[in-house]
């Protein structure tokens, strides 16, 4: 498969998947609650290992913000949080993988508050919601993305691409 179609196959696998996971996460109530869990967080590691997950995390998110019935600033917010996060992943995160899920962690515990508050009419303060939302984003990036780093490493999944960045 040449470089493009497969940049292009697994970013939008990528964007898939964080749509599916959200509805999950909404259908189990856990996107919702005062500590937010998505599953679909999980993914922001995946830039780690190639540089589609940025793009189909972004559009993911996005996608999943539309869908679920998000207001408009969520929609462009939201995935400009997952931005940060991602590129914060792949190019400040390389050398040191444990800090991988540092970045989406605090790009969401820092921009989703002011989301909440302005487009959405939340009463709690931002340190109360920076809290929450990072206790989410640590259950979300931090557990459950740690864990699909063992097991991208484990499955030898994106090998080809994780060649190129130890060959740089």
């Amino acid at each position: 498969m040449n470089r493009k179609t497969r940049y292009l196959t697994q970013g939008a696998v990528i964007a898939a998947l964080y749509v599916a996971l959200t509805f999950l996460a909404n259908e189990l109530g856990l996107a919702s609650q005062v500590i937010q869990v998505r599953f679909s967080e999980a993914l922001t590691i995946l830039p780690l290992f190639t540089p589609a997950a940025i793009p189909g995390v972004v559009i993911g998110c996005a996608l999943a913000n539309l869908l679920t019935g998000a207001v408009i600033w969520d929609i462009i917010f939201g995935p400009v949080a997952t931005l940060l996060g991602a590129l914060g992943t792949r190019y400040l995160a390389r050398k040191y993988h444990i800090l991988a899920p540092v970045f989406p962690i605090l790009s969401n515990a820092i921009i989703v508050p002011f989301i909440l508050m302005y487009a959405y009419g939340s009463p709690d303060s931002y340190w109360f919601m920076f809290a929450t939302v990072g206790a989410g984003e640590i259950i979300s990036c931090g557990v459950l993305g740690f864990l699909l780093y063992k097991v991208v490493v484990k499955a030898n999944i994106f090998s080809s691409d994780m060649n190129a960045i130890n060959a740089k």
